[in-house]
């Protein structure tokens, strides 16, 4: 009971943090493009959030392929270790063999998640920008997915994965991991300007 109450309280600070932070996004102002308009910005949009996320049409993912899937298998990974948090209240439910193989996909994103210090410690210019909030951050997530994993694959580890989760939840407001809300923000404002000045194709 004491691993649900800190999920709970977790959740709880994570999604007050996070919605100041979205709060406060919403009050900056946008003021448009003064450009000719010569396309469509809700093409761009569309392009920015779908066939401008494949690696061929980033120079930066498409001159490093390795850390391009790494990152992805990484997030993806994430985002499994999110939906199976979620359906944690009903874990003796899930059929042995969908736990086993979220079990699989969450050892591999670990893998993926581990590499990460690798190529941190590895690459002299990545580890000369590197905070100790990128370190703390890497290894909370590496923790989760790791958790995450123990936990599908046996359920007595669902305490152990729960606290985990309550702490990168309550850190994710204040350090680098809610990059992902400014993720869409980013991704949204780039497709509407360069779909505005036709751009984007």
């Amino acid at each position: 009971m004491s691993a649900l109450l800190a999920l709970i309280v977790g959740a709880i600070i994570c999604a007050t943090g996070l919605g100041w932070h979205i709060a406060r996004m919403q009050r900056w102002q946008f003021r448009g493009d003064v450009a000719v308009a010569r396309g469509s910005a809700a093409k761009g949009v569309l392009y920015a959030f779908t066939r401008g996320m494949l690696p061929w049409e980033k120079e930066s993912a498409r001159l490093h392929w390795v850390a391009y899937i790494r990152g992805a298998v990484f997030h993806a990974g994430i985002f499994l270790g999110i939906a199976f948090l979620a359906a944690t209240p009903w874990l003796t439910l899930l059929p042995s063999a969908v736990r086993l193989g979220v079990s699989v996909l969450l050892v591999v994103a670990s893998i993926a998640a581990l590499a990460g210090f690798w190529m941190r410690f590895r690459d002299p210019m990545l580890r000369a920008v590197s905070t100790a909030d990128d370190y703390l951050s890497l290894a909370l997530a590496t923790a989760f997915l790791i958790s995450a994993s123990l936990c599908a694959a046996n359920a007595q580890f669902l305490s152990l994965f729960w606290v985990v989760s309550a702490i990168t939840l309550a850190y994710t407001p204040f350090s680098k991991l809610r990059h992902f809300l400014y993720f869409f923000y980013s991704r949204g404002f780039f497709g509407w300007i360069f779909g505005h000045r036709g751009i984007l194709r």
